[in-house]
């Protein structure tokens, strides 16, 4: 019975944890890393055939990215979450798949040029296309028997539609243990969706502290600031550009335009255009709308029992072709041009940087996290140039961060999500944050709030029978190992496709001779194809 940590460890993103147990191994979440993440993650301690399950907190790609990853290295196990969740994760896995596609063919059309090998993406659609088609959903305070000695249940986490907290009860033996995964804690009195559940028991917590330094400021009217930028921006003839993550953070900035529209707070401008130019998140805010019942919040709901869809207003364009997307930048009329990426590290937003940082009349919004390396992080710490599609942009544009709006917890909402708990777990985990706040958010949970509480590194190994530390994580810095990493990929995925081979070759144990017979034939004709 152990736990074991690989992802988000000191860091914000690529979210992993291996729970081992009852003959079992069960990923919690399998995300991408975003950013120039400092650390290196460990590899799993499993191989990819032989993980039974993976349950995910929520659908970001910092949570579910490499999903495809591991289903091409062979894992054929059940992912569960959310019905929500599922539905978001059936339009970002594809759109993730097709960006690696595209990245790495732009990447070969350079090396063919220079006479470089080429090199394959790290997943391909029929990669996301394959793990979707293992996708099992569950509804929310639904107990669930995953297999026979563990149950697990989804809570609403409130930070995203259909996020969660997940609680697993474990019997291995004589030891009866609960751990509680907190999934990315949400800020509570957002818009649209749910404020976080609180969890009452637990024997282990593994919890994000994203903002475990900081607190938001609660006293702004975001609609108020957004109608106020928008109107000064507008009086100069510029456009307000918002880097908006697709999911979750775009149909926010919808509800607040559709009330500064209703409500008449663009003195002047009051039909301004709000271009949503993401096909992604136009496809998210479809199914926004199609799970409401049970994932919006009673203010939403009201308005749609009044007739009214809090995500649609007069002058809302969606964008969704390229032609599409390049006419907004012909169009000299001010305007709003919400669009991804939310860090601004691919996708059409870049393109809309490059059309508006120059400008002086121009606004850049930031409505969101920016981690460490990204080009928004840069901006919002006062890059005076940067680059883009090879060209080298001059920041004239101003550049403003809305603090508060955020759909994580800030270090109150941390606290008050832990202190709900009647009885102090054994031990909490600290994950989900960079390394110097969960340091400092470990010590004030320890020192301040009495908690047991430790902030392993990736690799790191907990017994959760005693508590006790079966390996200390190992902290080891990514760029000492990036070049290796890139040209080992292609044969890892060889190797993991061999490994998957022998755990079929131990499922047919015991089966027909003459089956067993042919199945070994197969096998060792394609070994002398490729036998060199």
């Amino acid at each position: 019975m152990q736990i074991t940590f690989i992802g988000a460890d000191h860091e914000v993103t690529g979210s992993c944890h291996v729970v081992n147990a009852c003959g079992k191994y069960i990923l919690v979440d399998c995300g991408m890393e975003q950013g120039s993440d400092e650390y290196e993650n460990q590899e799993l301690p499993v191989d990819a055939p032989d993980i039974d399950y993976v349950l995910l907190t929520h659908a970001h790609i910092d949570h579910t990215g490499l999903l495809p990853l591991i289903y091409a290295r062979g894992f054929r196990g059940h992912v569960i979450a959310t019905e929500a969740t599922v539905d978001l994760c059936r339009i970002m896995l594809r759109d993730s798949a097709h960006i690696q596609e595209a990245e790495a063919e732009w990447k070969n059309r350079k090396a063919k040029r220079a006479g470089r090998e080429e090199i394959p993406p790290l997943y391909t659609m029929n990669d996301a296309e394959g793990v979707l088609q293992h996708f099992i959903s569950c509804s929310y305070k639904e107990k669930i028997n995953l297999t026979e000695g563990i149950d697990i249940r989804f809570s609403d986490a409130g930070h995203l539609l259909g996020s969660s907290s997940i609680e697993m009860w474990i019997s291995e033996g004589p030891v009866n243990k609960k751990i509680v995964f907190s999934g990315d804690i949400g800020n509570i009195h957002r818009p649209i969706i749910k404020d976080p559940e609180y969890i009452r028991d637990a024997d282990y917590v593994v919890m994000e502290s994203t903002y475990g330094d900081r607190y938001h400021n609660t006293e702004t009217d975001y609609v108020q600031a957004l109608a106020r930028i928008t109107k000064e921006t507008f009086d100069r003839g510029g456009n307000v550009v918002i880097p908006a993550f697709a999911v979750g953070r775009t149909q926010e900035m919808l509800y607040y335009f559709r009330k500064i529209k209703q409500d008449g707070l663009v003195e002047g401008h009051e039909g301004f255009q709000v271009y949503v130019d993401s096909p992604l998140a136009v496809e998210a805010t479809q199914i926004f709308n199609k799970n409401r019942t049970c994932c919006f919040d009673e203010e939403a709901m009201e308005l749609v029992e009044k007739g009214c869809n809090p995500l649609q207003f007069p002058g809302l364009m969606l964008s969704v072709t390229s032609n599409d997307s390049k006419a907004i930048n012909f169009d000299n009329r001010p305007k709003v041009i919400i669009s991804a990426s939310g860090m601004c590290e691919a996708g059409r937003i870049r393109h809309h940087l490059k059309h508006n940082l120059w400008r002086k009349d121009s606004t850049v919004v930031f409505v969101g996290y920016q981690a460490v390396g990204t080009l928004g992080r840069m901006l919002l710490e006062g890059a005076a140039e940067v680059k883009l599609f090879g060209e080298t942009i001059e920041v004239e544009a101003q550049i403003v961060k809305l603090d508060g709006v955020s759909g994580h917890a800030d270090k109150a909402g941390l606290i008050k999500w832990i202190e709900a708990f009647e009885e102090k777990p054994e031990k909490v985990f600290v994950v989900h944050g960079e390394d110097d706040v969960c340091d400092n958010f470990t010590r004030c949970l320890r020192d301040e709030h009495g908690f047991d509480a430790v902030a392993p590194y990736s690799g790191g190994v907990y017994d959760l029978a005693d508590a006790s530390c079966v390996r200390e994580g190992v902290k080891v810095h990514k760029a000492k190992h990036s070049v290796a990493r890139k040209v080992s990929d292609v044969f890892e995925r060889l190797a993991a496709a061999g490994r998957r081979l022998m755990t079929v070759i131990r499922h047919n144990e015991g089966g027909a001779n003459k089956d067993l017979a042919k199945f070994a034939d197969q096998i060792n004709s394609l070994c002398d194809k490729w036998d060199r």
